[in-house]
């Protein structure tokens, strides 16, 4: 889906015998934007003078110095032998020694051309206005991966560049199997939309379908690879990521391999990836750089980490307002000391210190990166140390704290570790209201939201509901390598075996 600049209803065709007036109406058409450039230069004498426009911001000016205003001032073309309008266009063009030479005929279709980066030669004598690709666009460099950081593994992270991510991702794919179409979204934004997958591999349904969706996108901008997913994902109102967000190539070639489909957008550094379920939100990069024991024991620490963000909190209302009796009497005794001068019940407690802990969290992310860090840790001690004296909190209540922000930062995806921020204060409300029967009920209807997720029409709880056994030694367990000899029969791969 293709969305071209309109300009109005009076969209002239190039006239060879009026070029400057209509390179001055495509002029007059962008606004006489300040880095617009407007060259004048002799392509051959007697007097015959053609226009070169590009924008400065978007193109190469050395490639557009050295292959036509140098050249054909140092040597303008001899005259022709014989007459034609198109004559001059191909003399042009055999002088000029720039890869891709392509053709306009209207101030529409040029005007776009110089927004996409490229420079019009507008040559009297000519049927067409001549389209140099010449854009070069400002991005960073390859730098290394920033949210998902390895010990082991490569260190590269994708870029906001389309082009230099798709690199990324062939350096490591280096077979005629892998596709890639892209569409042109956003009336405003015109950016690229790519959509990746194996061919021998991704399930036809589930590559029609992202193509479908993405197709239907009608919005004047794209900008992020957020504003793609709201529009494509299955379903809007879950707090659960039913698509996974990588910023690392060898991730996205990982699930590339295994028959799902990636979609990546031009300006942004993290690629979608889908089919996504719940179990692969505690899979890390990791997992592939280490023997299959050691990755399978940092599994279960995450499973582990993910039960203590989410229920530690509750647990501690439950047992403190309601569950008395489950303490130890030493602890209970202990635990009652501490609270005899607190203000507060203690959900008014585990509320407050959480959600102070969520802001100095924030205030991390948003301040200088140098004193990020240090505002972090040190609000959190003063503050922490602080209340513990004005008697404002219990000290069990900053070691609950501690527990949960610490096993926070386990999630290996960082929208996960939203969603586990959501479902703590979820069971925390509960746990307030009618104790462990509230954090049951929680845990049901969980159960049940989970059940009834789809991505890309594989069922969010799979391996597990449905069950494919097969599938589980990658999931709850990662087996060696030798063992993996056929794809997840969830992703519904065309070929079975690898």
């Amino acid at each position: 889906m293709s969305h071209h600049t309109r300009i109005n209803a009076d969209n002239p065709i190039f006239d060879s015998s009026r070029t400057d007036e209509f390179a001055d109406r495509l002029t007059s058409v962008l606004g006489h934007p300040p880095d617009l450039v407007d060259h004048s230069f002799v392509i051959q004498q007697p007097e015959l003078e053609g226009r070169c426009l590009f924008l400065e911001t978007l193109v190469d000016k050395n490639k557009i110095e050295d292959n036509v205003l140098r050249m054909f001032a140092e040597q303008p073309l001899s005259p022709p032998s014989s007459d034609g309008d198109s004559n001059v266009e191909e003399m042009v063009k055999r002088r000029i020694p720039v890869a891709t030479i392509s053709v306009a005929e209207d101030l529409a279709t040029c005007t776009q051309r110089l927004l996409e980066g490229q420079c019009l030669l507008v040559i009297p004598g000519a049927t067409h206005v001549l389209v140099l690709d010449v854009a070069k666009f400002q991005h960073r460099a390859v730098a290394e991966p920033k949210t998902e950081t390895t010990v082991r593994g490569p260190q590269e992270a994708l870029n906001e560049d389309a082009g230099i991510s798709i690199g990324l991702i062939r350096k490591r794919i280096r077979t005629s199997d892998l596709c890639l179409e892209q569409q042109i979204i956003g009336t405003a934004t015109e950016t690229k939309v790519i959509m990746l997958y194996m061919k021998s591999l991704a399930p036809e349904g589930i590559v029609n379908e992202f193509r479908s969706r993405i197709g239907k996108i009608h919005t004047d901008s794209i900008l992020e690879g957020t504003y793609v997913e709201e529009w494509i994902q299955d379903k809007s109102m879950t707090i659960f990521p039913t698509m996974v967000r990588t910023e690392r190539p060898d991730v996205a070639v990982s699930h590339l391999l295994e028959g799902r489909v990636a979609v990546m957008v031009d300006g942004s550094p993290l690629v979608l990836i889908g089919p996504f379920t719940f179990m692969q939100s505690f899979t890390s990069p990791e997992d592939y750089y280490q023997r299959a024991d050691i990755a399978t024991f940092l599994l279960w620490i995450r499973f582990l980490a993910f039960m203590l963000a989410v229920f530690v909190p509750a647990l501690y209302i439950a047992v403190t307002s309601y569950h008395q009796g489950l303490l130890p009497p030493s602890l209970l005794i202990s635990i009652s000391a501490q609270r005899e001068g607190v203000p507060f019940p203690s959900f008014i407690e585990a509320f407050l210190m959480m959600t102070i802990f969520e802001v100095l969290r924030e205030a991390g992310l948003r301040m200088p990166r140098v004193a990020g860090q240090a505002i972090s840790i040190v609000g959190a001690l003063v503050l922490g140390e602080a209340a513990v004296t004005a008697g404002l909190v219990s000290a069990a209540m900053v070691i609950v704290v501690a527990i949960t922000a610490i096993a926070h930062f386990v999630a290996p995806f960082y929208n996960f570790g939203i969603t586990q921020r959501f479902l703590q204060y979820f069971y925390m409300i509960l746990a307030a209201v009618s104790g462990g029967f509230g954090i049951l009920c929680g845990v049901l209807f969980t159960l049940i939201h989970l059940a009834s997720l789809r991505s890309f029409g594989v069922p969010y709880l799979a391996p597990v509901a449905p069950t494919f056994v097969s599938d589980w030694k990658d999931v709850l367990v990662r087996v060696p390598r030798p063992s993996m000899t056929t794809f997840p029969r969830m992703n519904k791969t065309k070929r079975k075996k690898r």
